[in-house]
C-alpha cells in the first residue's frame, strides 16, 4: 500500500481516518501515539496515495478488504483499531465482521449507526463541489470556538491553525469522494454491529457544546450499543481534540491499547 504510516513499537494500533480519507492530516497525533505503541495508518480506498480502488458495488466490504490488506502488509494477525469520525464506522464494522483480527476498539467522535446529516451537511453531500466555498467559510464557525477552548494562548492557536491549513493543502480532500462515502453510510446497515463487537471498546468524544460536526449524543450512544464499553470525554475539546491536544489524546488511547491490545 502506497504511503502507509507505520512507526513505533509495542502492541499494534491501526488508526482509520475520517471522511476526508487521508492519514496525513493526523500526523501530529500519529507521532504522539507512536511513542506509546506501534501506530499504523493509511488512506481510505479511492484517495490519492491509498493504492486501493473503491468498489462501490460492494460498499463497506471494499473498506474491510482494504483493512485486511493493511494488517497483512504490517505483518500482524490482529491489532487494536482506532476509528476517527467516519472511520469509526469502518472500525465498528470490521470489529463486528472480523472479530479475530481486532484486539481492542477505539471510536473517536464517531457517528452512530442511526446518524443523519444535518441540513447544512445534507446540502454539502448533495452538491459537494459547488459547496466547497461555503464549506471553507463555515469552517470558522465550526472550528474557532473549539480552537479557542482547546489551546491556551493565541500563539498556540495560530500555530495550530497554520499547521491545520497547511496539512489540508498538503493532503487535499476530494469533496465528491467524501459525499459518496456519506451517501454509502446512509444506505448501509450497521444496526446489529454494536451487539457483535467482542473486543474491549473505548468511546471518546469532546464537549457537547464544541463538537459541531458529529453530535456528542450520537457518539455517546456507542456506550449503550457495545456491551462493556467505556466512555470518556475530552473536556474542553470538540471534534478535533485528537489534533488540538495530541499528547493528551495519545495518553488516553495509548493506556487503553497497552492494557487491552496484547
Amino acid at each position: 500500500m502506497v504511503g502507509m504510516f507505520d512507526e513505533g513499537s509495542g502492541p499494534p494500533l491501526v488508526v482509520i481516518p475520517g471522511v476526508q480519507g487521508r492519514w496525513e492530516w493526523m500526523m501530529p497525533t500519529l507521532r504522539a501515539l507512536s511513542r506509546r505503541c506501534r501506530t499504523i495508518s493509511y488512506s481510505l480506498p479511492g484517495d490519492l496515495g491509498s493504492g486501493a480502488r473503491m468498489d462501490w458495488t460492494i460498499g463497506f466490504e471494499a473498506m474491510m478488504r482494504q483493512l485486511d490488506g493493511v494488517l497483512d502488509r504490517a505483518g500482524v494477525d490482529s491489532a487494536a483499531l482506532c476509528g476517527v469520525s467516519f472511520g469509526g464506522l469502518v472500525a465498528l464494522h470490521y470489529a463486528a465482521t472480523r472479530p479475530a483480527r481486532v484486539r481492542a476498539l477505539v471510536l473517536v467522535c464517531a457517528p452512530d449507526p442511526a446518524w443523519q446529516p444535518n441540513p447544512r451537511q445534507a446540502r454539502y453531500v448533495a452538491k459537494p463541489w459547488r459547496s466547497v466555498p461555503a464549506f471553507c467559510l463555515t469552517a470558522f464557525d465550526r472550528l474557532v470556538p473549539e480552537i479557542r477552548s482547546s489551546l491556551p494562548t493565541w500563539t498556540a492557536r495560530l500555530r495550530f491553525t497554520l499547521g491545520y491549513v497547511f496539512g489540508a493543502l498538503a493532503a487535499p480532500m476530494n469533496p465528491g469522494l467524501m459525499a459518496r462515502r456519506v451517501r454509502l453510510q446512509q444506505t448501509s446497515d450497521f444496526a446489529s454491529d454494536g451487539a457483535r463487537v467482542k473486543a474491549p471498546t473505548l468511546v471518546i468524544s469532546g464537549d457537547e457544546r464544541l463538537d459541531r460536526v458529529v453530535p456528542v449524543s450520537s457518539t455517546r450512544r456507542y456506550a449503550e450499543l457495545i456491551a462493556g464499553s467505556r466512555y470518556e470525554v475530552m473536556s474542553g475539546t470538540g471534534h478535533l481534540g485528537l489534533l488540538t491536544q495530541p499528547d493528551r489524546f495519545a495518553a488516553i488511547v495509548g493506556e487503553f491499547v497497552n492494557a487491552n491490545g496484547h
